[in-house]
């Protein structure tokens, strides 16, 4: 079979519960800091945190904290043995003379229990030279603080596409970040065994990479170093490069004390010290023709990077590639530049950069609508790619038309022609609220944009009695990677889901992984995981061949039965066939190897074709807003995804919902807040736990929620027919934002842009609601 193909009563398909469901909800689930009560000697880990934004280290007296009962080592640049930096770019000093952020830590203190290493962390005695300090990005862009590359996206000419539009529009636009706030903090649990190996638990999403920070930190190869991941409380890309430096940390001071060491931070040294979501800055120019189709679109975006560097150019380059969202641009000129500034090193967030590209071109179509005399949903649909056409950056659109027949299935389905005449007539007979409807698309990219990352491996195991042992190269963060794999194998091997167990990611089994993220975790650790099972399985075949009388080629897996083609009636049981391999000395295990095909990407030139295919998605939702107060609730949303052929439908129904009201999170409730004062607390983070950062929880839910998956979709190449699910539903929450516009509007004249701020908190609607309510029908700009 090819690998897309998948055979009749395959376990891939079938709606089942989270392998570790059971175990979440009754507490049972182990994570990284649950392992540390059962290591003898444990110590426990506590930052020193700067209390400016930037300034200079110029002494560090440890002596206090070294009298404090209990604190057994203070941890210093002194005592690294290798190279003293956490991240990639050789930017992230673990040890850093110059603190870089409110709340950097300058040292980590090692003690007997949490509380003694607390208070030794503030017995350390640091002193300061504070220095200038950059907190927003309209700062950097004024002091021209900028890092890295910029990066140019283009296509045709711009002033060819402008001197065509009928109108042309300019504007700037603000986006929020977004604090991941995964329910499990950044934790690492280190120990060295009696041959000096270093084995580190840790929350991670690469943990490779973990383990190769770690390695250069502590000047060992990396095979000295074995990284686990049990599982995570959460990730959403928050652990992707974070948890580096922390299981740094803890390595080092196992390494120099001879005792495990464990550091955990709570929530409040979490917000302090992780990066977050980019916020972006965007400044355009779009044209459109007398139809209301795209002619031109020039934009200049600028993310704040935070003070290093992390993730920040690849988060760029997603965001320039996804600008186009589902739209055809004949003409395009993008650039990206990354600011550097006093903040928490920014890093990857579900979506990686494309919910901001595609979020400025939503609100360009959102505040021109009305003043092209269009209804939104019509200027979108105006604008989607048509069979044949390419992305401003050379990749061919594939399966465009599945983007118009997915948008006319969900308009139908949620009835929205219907519901606009209802939302018309409730806002004309209610003065003081208005509730808005729209729908938006998604059509996102799928495979890592540095394409060596587009790999992974898979170890599997067929015991003498039947059973099947799974090792790849993904993390289990909540979203359902590992269940997958077990349906996978299953119906690789053609035995019951029963049969097959899986194993904690380890670098010491599967090496030189990639991080589970770009929602390719299911893509290539799938393709692995089936190669593995095919070795296995052809030497099975062989086997059963000779038995059964036939060719290999014919021999049939299924169910725990192994028969000949057509022949159900004369099948071995699986166990039996594998006993009997076993006597015959037949390799019973294999490592799988995949690498995503058909992938090219000039990352200077930003062309190519990057992504193994695109998913698609849209969204419709209805909204109602107090004038008053601005507080709104979501009445409705319909959402309509294509995941190609559901490897596991109840999980991917979950990543639909759930990434959804993370996104909802994002647009219109999570306001990240720094002090921008010039006081003492400058560059301090001010939502730094629940009681100040608005999440979203069940009350924010839509009253009426329907998610289906787009059916007949299978996409080849593919493992199963599959697609992946992990970022692509995030930015189906574009129209919940889209949908506050509307309603918004609906407090004043027609015909006139309505400008929403991101987040659209209450507090931002109310501004834009009560702006519409004094204003007066305007002309068209630009005409």
């Amino acid at each position: 079979m090819s690998l897309h193909e998948r055979p009749a009563a395959a376990p891939v398909g079938e709606a089942i519960a989270h392998e570790s469901a059971a175990l979440h909800v009754t507490g049972h689930a182990l994570y990284t800091d649950d392992l540390g009560v059962r290591l003898q000697n444990l110590l426990h880990a506590w930052p020193v945190g700067s209390p400016h934004a930037h300034a200079r280290v110029t002494g560090l007296d440890m002596g206090a904290a070294l009298a404090v009962p209990g604190v057994v080592r203070v941890l210093t640049a002194a005592d690294v043995p290798g190279v003293n930096d956490a991240g990639v770019k050789g930017d992230e000093p673990l040890f850093p003379t110059e603190a870089m952020y409110h709340g950097h830590p300058v040292a980590w203190v090692l003690a007997d229990s949490e509380d003694a290493a607390r208070l030794g962390a503030a017995a350390v005695q640091v002193t300061y030279e504070p220095l200038p300090s950059v907190i927003t990005v309209r700062e950097a862009i004024a002091q021209d603080a900028f890092q890295g590359a910029q990066s140019t996206l283009a296509r045709g000419d711009v002033t060819v596409g402008f001197e065509q539009a009928a109108h042309v529009f300019t504007g700037e636009f603000d986006i929020g970040g977004q604090e991941h706030f995964y329910l499990e903090t950044n934790a690492a649990l280190a120990h060295v065994d009696e041959a000096g190996q270093v084995f580190i638990q840790s929350s991670t999403q690469h943990p490779t990479e973990t383990q190769e920070i770690t390695a250069h930190v502590l000047g060992l190869p990396s095979s000295a170093v074995t990284v686990q991941c049990l599982r995570m409380g959460g990730g959403f890309g928050g652990k992707e490069m974070q948890p580096h430096g922390y299981a740094a940390v803890a390595a080092l001071g196992a390494t120099l004390t001879g005792r495990p060491v464990r550091l955990r931070l709570n929530r409040t040294l979490d917000m302090t010290q992780t990066g977050k979501r980019h916020p972006f800055h965007a400044a355009w120019k779009a044209g459109f023709d007398a139809d209301g189709r795209f002619t031109a679109l020039e934009v200049t975006l600028t993310s704040d990077g935070g003070w290093s560097l992390d993730l920040s150019e690849p988060v760029m380059a997603r965001a320039l590639c996804h600008l186009d969202n589902a739209y055809f641009i004949p003409h395009v000129h993008a650039r990206g530049r990354i600011a550097r500034t006093n903040k928490t090193s920014q890093t990857a967030f579900r979506g990686f950069g494309g919910p901001q590209g595609m979020l400025v071109t939503e609100d360009i179509l959102g505040r021109v609508a009305p003043l092209l005399g269009l209804d939104a949903h019509e200027l979108r649909a105006r604008n989607f790619y048509r069979p044949g056409e390419a992305t401003p950056y050379g990749q061919p659109v594939r399966h465009a038309e599945r983007m118009h027949d997915l948008w006319a299935q969900l308009l139908t389905r949620s009835d929205f022609r219907e519901r606009q005449a209802e939302v018309a007539a409730f806002n004309a007979a209610h003065p003081h609220r208005k509730r808005g409807l729209s729908v938006t698309p998604v059509k996102f990219g799928i495979s890592f944009n540095f394409t060596a990352y587009n790999q992974a491996g898979a170890l599997v195991h067929v015991y003498k009695d039947g059973s099947v042992l799974i090792n790849h190269g993904g993390t289990e963060m909540g979203q359902g990677l590992h269940t997958k794999m077990m349906q996978v194998a299953a119906t690789a091997l053609g035995v019951p889901l029963s049969s097959v167990r899986l194993a904690p990611t380890r670098t010491d089994k599967v090496p030189n992984t990639s991080a589970t993220a770009a929602s390719s975790g299911a893509d290539l650790n799938g393709g692995a995981v089936k190669d593995a099972c095919d070795q296995i399985r052809a030497n099975l075949a062989a086997v059963a061949a000779g038995t059964l009388g036939v060719h290999p080629d014919d021999v049939r897996f299924e169910a725990g039965r192994v028969f000949p083609l057509g022949h159900p009636e004369r099948g071995l049981d699986w166990k039996a066939l594998v006993h009997d391999a076993y006597h015959l000395r037949t390799q019973l295990w294999a490592a799988g190897f995949y690498r995503t095909p058909g992938l090219h990407w000039d990352r200077v030139a930003m062309q190519g074709e990057p992504f193994k295919y695109f998913s698609y998605g849209a969204s419709v939702t209805e909204v109602e807003v107090d004038g008053f107060t601005g507080a709104y609730r979501v009445r409705r949303a319909d959402l309509l995804h294509d995941v190609g052929d559901s490897l596991s439908p109840l999980i991917d129904l979950g990543q639909v919902e759930g990434g959804y009201v993370q996104g909802l999170g994002w647009l219109t409730l999570e306001e990240l807040r720094w002090d921008e004062s010039d006081g003492p607390n400058r560059g301090r983070l001010q939502t730094q736990s629940a009681s100040t950062y608005k999440l979203p929880s069940f009350s924010e839910l839509p009253g009426q929620f329907n998610v289906g998956l787009l059916e007949r979709a299978t996409e080849t190449g593919v493992v199963y027919g599959s697609k992946a699910v992990g970022e692509p539903p995030l930015m189906l929450a574009i129209s919940a934002r889209e949908a506050l516009r509307e309603a918004c509007a609906a407090f004043g004249p027609p015909g006139r842009t309505t400008p929403l701020n991101s987040p659209a908190t209450p507090e931002a609607v109310y501004w834009a609601l009560d702006a519409a309510r004094a204003a007066r029908p305007q002309e068209v700009p630009g005409d």
